[in-house]
């Protein structure tokens, strides 16, 4: 109830995916878009981008990757606040070290 009441203040994060040529590569990441997104925290934004970016309607006319899947990285940045590297794992998005991206 109480959630109802406040209203979560949304925030702008700096969002960039990095994508390797081929599907299922582990190594040759290279930043493929970046969009700016509002979200509350990195949860909501990691999905409004999962969500954005795995529809054909809703992929921007300017995308030149493909579909977000398995092993992709997005980077959020929050200037300041710091910086961090998110991976898509069977599992769900995990927080990796950024000595993946090279």
């Amino acid at each position: 109830m109480l959630k109802e009441l406040t209203k979560t203040r949304k925030k702008q994060f700096d969002v960039t995916i990095f994508q390797t040529p081929m599907f299922n590569q582990k190594k040759g990441y290279k930043q493929v878009y970046r969009i700016m997104v509002e979200s509350a925290d990195h949860d909501e934004c990691l999905g409004s981008v999962f969500k954005k970016f795995n529809v054909l309607d809703r992929l921007p006319a300017d995308f030149r990757g493909r579909y977000i899947s398995t092993g992709d990285i997005l980077y959020i940045d929050e200037g300041r606040r710091g910086q961090r590297y998110y991976q898509l794992q069977p599992g769900g998005w995990q927080e990796i070290n950024r000595i993946h991206i090279r």
